[in-house]
């Protein structure tokens, strides 16, 4: 059985019906669970109720949990059901734990498919209330931003006001971005049209996944259940690689488009392949019949696109340019190893003046821990992994003069908890680098055997709110041994190990169809002692805010572990960096307090914590342009570094508050929100 130690980033795999199931004009047939789910469901019970970290009965008060979760993660606004689905619903909130144990999926599904079928009906009715236009934006209305912790709508009319109000707002965000109505009747359509599409494209996979991430959720924030799929793509992340052509795909217009070719893949050698062509059909081989992929479900044509190494795939693809009638071409590709680079380690050299002085110093951003996990059970003797990059990267960087190395780790979630180890090394030497507690209470010190120490000069680690997991082990070891200064804002707080567990191994299957478990199985702790669940890495200098970051961290889930310090481990503190750190603390203040743009940045993050605690938005068109014209004349949004740079508006236009183009982030980009989900 395959077991590998992560200690992935803040989030849970837990699917947001948003996104993954948004979905078709009418879900045609109801979705019904298969064997294998019932089953991969039972086992995934087994593993949780014996071998997790902090194990919990499925019982009726987690069943009662699994239904919370299960209707949070489908309607997290409380905008799609009313108060009447939920009371019905609500009749079935203690079978959910028999409905795993007894492997009858029944009622989970039933209740995934009324979510289909009510937001088709709420969709449908944003599409009329665009058409319909006629939005006076003249009257004193208004939004509430969050909803998930009001009431339900009692009635289908108090839904369809909620969404009026939603469909108002989407409207006016590109009204005040200087869209005429035909323009935005036009794109509110096809976003909600879109939608609509996405909801006949569900699959029972997606109500599996829902449901069961609901389960491991009720259990602990960071343990989950991801299906073949996601395990395939969670793989792809933490490796770095996959088998295909080399470039990622989105769904535009109804066709699967190329957005992106990666450089050195078989796609951009063959120069056959461009962005913008249409891939509207996918052979496996040379002579094999083409299935068709136009209104395919994106995922599912990237899966026919991907397969073994040196194998052959073709594609019948529309180009770019063509019109729909337009003439086809046929283009023959290898499938080879590519390496998504753009997610690796990377750095830069600066050259800093201060004093009078001149400094050169290096920057490592590292996106994640990541390691090739299948290349390492493989016998690989080269496994792509993030300490062996940066090995190499810190050498360059010493080759080009580097005086000092900072670690950006700021929107690091994690990863390998092996990776932070080593990584840890290349700047701590040999030895204890975090602490581990199992369930049976032994308290387990993780050093670092392998490497030397690559870099011996100054360090900084940078973090954020989004730091996380192994990124709080690394900034906590180089604080606690003294080696460096760590910097930014107090990091997420997780301090909790994961191991990944293939249902299919376990159950001796012969292809992908239970998924993979990832299970809290410890809880690390620094080597000092103290912990980060909670309380994070609180960081030797403090950078000012940019955000309102009081809504995010581990200690907002209502059933994150506890913290408590434990015995200090045995190692050498390095006095010299901790003697002047208090001194360095108190000159970064004393120029924030100097600085008009990091008074701004404050009072930026007042407003935003002031706005979200008021929880609503005007619907008001003078109200928001008057209040975006605020926004500018504080400082909160840095015009003078937008203007000039390309689509970025121009100062009259920055001055009206004119920087919201009203786009959501998918309509606004080439590039699918995941990069994974697209390489093929």
């Amino acid at each position: 059985m395959r077991t590998r130690i992560l200690i992935n980033g803040a989030l849970a795999v837990m699917t947001s019906l948003a996104i993954a199931c948004a979905a078709a004009a009418a879900p045609s047939a109801m979705l019904a669970p298969s064997a294998s789910q019932a089953a991969a469901a039972r086992i995934s019970a087994e593993l949780l109720t014996r071998y997790h970290y902090t194990p919990k009965a499925l019982d009726a008060t987690m069943s009662a949990k699994i239904f919370d979760n299960y209707l949070d993660a489908l309607d997290t606004e409380r905008m799609i059901f009313t108060k009447a689905d939920v009371d019905r619903m609500s009749a079935d909130r203690a079978k959910l734990s028999g409905a795993i144990l007894h492997q009858d999926l029944a009622i989970p599904f039933s209740i995934f498919n009324l979510y289909r079928q009510r937001l088709v009906l709420r969709l449908t009715s944003a599409r009329a209330m665009v058409k319909g236009g006629g939005f006076d934006f003249s009257q004193k209305d208004s939004l509430q931003i969050e909803r998930k912790d009001l009431a339900w709508p009692r009635t289908d009319a108090e839904a369809n006001e909620l969404w009026r109000k939603r469909v108002k707002n989407d409207w006016l965000r590109l009204r005040l971005a200087g869209e005429p109505d035909a323009k935005i009747v036009q794109a509110l359509d096809r976003r909600y049209a879109s939608a609509l599409k996405e909801v006949g494209q569900t699959r029972s996979d997606d109500a599996f996944e829902v449901f069961m991430n609901a389960y491991t959720m009720a259990v602990d924030p960071h343990t989950s259940y991801l299906g073949p799929r996601s395990a395939q793509n969670f793989n792809i992340a933490m490796s770095l690689s996959l088998v295909g052509i080399g470039a990622s795909m989105r769904e535009k217009d109804g066709y699967d488009t190329v957005s992106e070719l990666t450089k050195g893949g078989p796609a951009m050698r063959s120069g056959q392949l461009a962005v913008g062509d249409r891939i509207v059909g996918v052979a496996q081989g040379e002579g094999a019949a083409f299935t068709p992929i136009q209104g395919m479900r994106l995922d599912e044509a990237v899966a026919l696109i991907r397969g073994p190494a040196d194998s052959v795939v073709v594609l019948d693809v529309l180009p770019a340019k063509a019109a729909a009638d337009g003439a086809h071409r046929r283009v023959s590709l290898i499938r080879k190893k590519i390496t998504l680079d753009d997610e690796a380690a990377r750095k830069k050299l600066i050259t800093v003046n201060e004093g009078g002085q001149t400094r050169r110093i290096g920057i490592i951003t590292l996106p994640s821990f990541y390691r090739d996990f299948d290349a390492q059970q493989r016998g690989a003797t080269k496994v792509k992994s993030v300490s062996d990059d940066v090995a190499r990267l810190l050498g360059e960087l010493k080759a080009e003069g580097a005086q000092g190395v900072l670690m950006d780790l700021r929107d690091n979630g994690g990863g390998s908890l092996t990776e932070a180890v080593t990584l840890t090394g290349l700047f701590t030497g040999k030895g204890p680098v975090l602490q581990e507690r199992h369930a049976d209470g032994k308290l387990v010190v993780d050093s670092n055997t392998t490497t030397h120490a690559a870099w011996t000069g100054p360090v900084g680690v940078l973090i954020n709110r989004n730091s996380a997991s192994a990124s709080e082990i690394f900034a906590a070891a180089i604080q606690d041994y003294g080696r460096g200064v760590v910097i930014g804002e107090r990091s997420f707080g997780k301090g909790t190990v994961q191991s990944t567990v293939s249902l299919d191994e376990l159950a001796k299957r012969p292809k992908p169809e239970f998924g993979e478990l990832k299970m809290t199985i410890a809880q690390f702790f620094r080597i000092d002692g103290d912990t980060t669940q909670l309380r994070g890495v609180v960081p030797d200098i403090t950078f000012t805010k940019a955000i309102d970051d009081s809504a995010w961290g581990e200690a907002k889930f209502d059933n994150a572990l506890p913290s408590f310090r434990v015995k200090p481990a045995t190692f050498v503190q390095q006095a010299a960096v901790r003697a002047v750190t208090p001194q360095l603390a108190q000159r970064s203040a004393e120029r924030v307090a100097g600085n008009a743009e990091f008074q701004d940045l404050q009072q930026q993050a007042l407003r935003a914590a002031q706005q979200r605690k008021s929880n609503v938005i005007s619907l008001n068109e003078t109200e928001r342009r008057s209040e975006r014209a605020s926004e500018v004349a504080h400082g909160a949004l840095d015009v003078a570094a937008l203007v000039g740079k390309p689509g970025q508006p121009s100062v009259a236009d920055a001055s009206a508050g004119i920087l919201d183009d009203g786009l959501n982030a998918q309509e606004r980009s080439d590039a699918l929100p995941d990069r994974v989900a697209g390489a093929d």
